[in-house]
């Protein structure tokens, strides 16, 4: 699918065919896809809790307002970020990189971060955005349809999936395919009203 058409037709999907399953090959590409998104620092900080235990999906659905498309789409998954990831052996991020840059990024990161916890949190959930619309957009260029989510307990979810300590989670994802289209979109905002030049008044 050309990438204008992706971006155009994705649209948050709410019903999905429960008895529909990516192959290996399906999973994979979309994953290869995924971790295409950028970072910062190219630290890769984000983590793809892949739900596919039934009855743990059931017990997220639960978390989740009991939204149908939790257990009924084909994957779910539940995007997260290791805030903590700039300091966990940062050269291998720039390993294959021209040495002088490995010289200038890598001593670069922990002055950035160290100490500066809501920039962490920040970046994390820039990360998060960042590669769940890309995910979005690979599986709608590969004939299927998503929907993000913010629509639950976080806190319940977190202890449902063990996240580590030093780890947020930031949306669930779901990905499979559609039984019923997305609602027309409901209210598009006029580009005068969201895109400002130079500064605001």
């Amino acid at each position: 699918m050309d990438t204008f058409d992706a971006i155009r037709q994705r649209r948050a999907v709410k019903h999905f065919d429960p008895e529909h399953s990516f192959t290996a090959d399906e999973l994979a590409l979309l994953m290869d896809l995924a971790l295409q998104a950028p970072t910062s620092f190219n630290m890769q900080n984000w983590r793809f809790v892949l739900v596919e235990d039934p009855e743990l999906r059931k017990q997220v659905r639960a978390a989740a307002n009991d939204q149908a498309q939790v257990t009924d789409a084909s994957l779910l998954f539940v995007l997260c970020a290791d805030i903590k990831a700039w300091e966990k052996e940062p050269q291998r991020y720039w390993r294959n990189a021209p040495q002088a840059a490995q010289d200038i990024l890598v001593p670069w990161m922990k002055p950035f971060y160290e100490g500066k916890e809501e920039l962490q949190r920040d970046e994390a959930m820039r990360s998060v955005g960042i590669v769940a619309q890309t995910m979005m957009l690979a599986a709608k260029a590969m004939g299927y349809d998503s929907c993000p989510m913010i629509g639950f307990d976080p806190v319940r979810v977190a202890e449902l999936i063990r996240l580590p300590e030093d780890h947020a989670v930031g949306m669930l994802v779901v990905v499979g395919k559609a039984t019923q289209p997305a609602w027309a979109k409901p209210g598009q905002l006029p580009l005068e009203e969201v895109l400002i030049r130079n500064r605001f008044a």
